[in-house]
């Protein structure tokens, strides 16, 4: 398979279509992701992520009303998805890799399963807290940091194993993209620290940014500029989402800490209902592709969060 770079090199300057998608629901088949994808095809993305959502605790109530805590994996695992993706599609799949949930060793374990199955390309991140948690803690022998992860990863690719006397290790050939946050991850006190630890993961093994979604284009160009200007000379990959509901003005800043510009949030406001919402949320994100493809950005990548319609609509005006 080929790696991202290499995509993004083999196109010339012309930008390429990309999208994110969430594993299905446990209990879902496999019709769910394809049924989300097919309608995106005709497009040509080279790649498609897959994102990795990692346990929640669950408590259940035992005979005479103790409560067992347990481990609940809401959603299958990432790496089948990628192979049944690449299989029906064949195109790449990218796996979320994360911090949070693994130990060392069961990363390592996710990372041999991903190269038997010829899967090059990797997002390493450290990943959100558990919901019930409020804060991130790591696993007990797992990162804390995506800096960690992305070393372990390097260190496979140069053929080095957690087990030093490993018979003749093999190496892996992971091409790694790491996370990038125009206004600033939430938990960095500024964005010079923030864009110092963004620089480290580069240097560390990132050969491409993807990042955060952001509704106004000139935080992501800003962001480019000061990346150059830090010495960060990798492919910079904008992330979009069109909003499709009145409730995401409050939930997408509150999750994903983004700022909803004025003139978006006003026009929604305006709406009576939520088809009039997707509405202006399928415009405002067909202007903002057209401007960052005015601007030569290499790849627009889309959070489709399972849906494929609005992404279909604004694909359909910019490519």
């Amino acid at each position: 398979m080929t790696k991202i770079v290499d995509h993004i090199a083999q196109a010339k300057g012309r930008t390429l279509f990309s999208f994110e998608i969430l594993p299905p629901l446990k209990g879902e088949s496999i019709n769910t992701i394809y049924a989300g994808i097919e309608p995106l095809m005709e497009f040509k993305p080279p790649f498609i992520d897959v994102t990795y959502h990692r346990e929640e605790y669950v408590y259940r109530q035992k005979p005479g009303g103790l409560l067992e805590k347990r481990v609940e994996r809401k959603r299958p695992g990432t790496v089948g998805i990628c192979a049944a993706i690449m299989n029906r599609f064949h195109v790449d799949a990218v796996p979320h890799i994360i911090c949070g949930g693994f130990s060392r060793e069961e990363t390592e374990e996710a990372l041999i399963d991903l190269h038997f199955l010829g899967i090059d390309n990797v997002l390493a991140m450290r990943g959100d807290a558990i919901k019930s948690e409020g804060r991130f803690y790591p696993e007990p022998d797992g990162h804390a940091y995506a800096t960690d992860l992305i070393s372990q990863i390097r260190a496979l690719n140069e053929g080095k194993y957690l087990d030093p006397e490993m018979p003749r290790p093999t190496p892996t050939n992971f091409c790694i993209g790491v996370a990038g946050y125009p206004e600033k991850h939430f938990e960095a006190p500024n964005m010079k620290t923030d864009l110092k630890w963004l620089k480290k993961k580069i240097e560390l093994g990132g050969e491409y940014i993807v990042t955060q979604m952001f509704f106004n284009n000139q935080a992501f160009l800003d962001f480019v500029e000061k990346c150059r200007a830090e010495g960060i000379t990798v492919p910079i990959i904008p992330g979009l989402k069109p909003i499709t509901t009145r409730k995401q003005l409050t939930l997408l800043p509150s999750i994903f800490h983004v700022d909803i510009p004025e003139a978006l949030a006003e026009a929604c406001e305006t709406c009576k209902t939520d088809a009039e919402v997707k509405q202006i949320g399928i415009e405002w994100c067909i202007q903002q592709s057209k401007e960052l493809v005015s601007a030569g950005v290499p790849v627009l990548h889309y959070y489709s969060m399972g849906k494929s319609d609005a992404v279909k609509a604004i694909a359909k005006e910019v490519f």
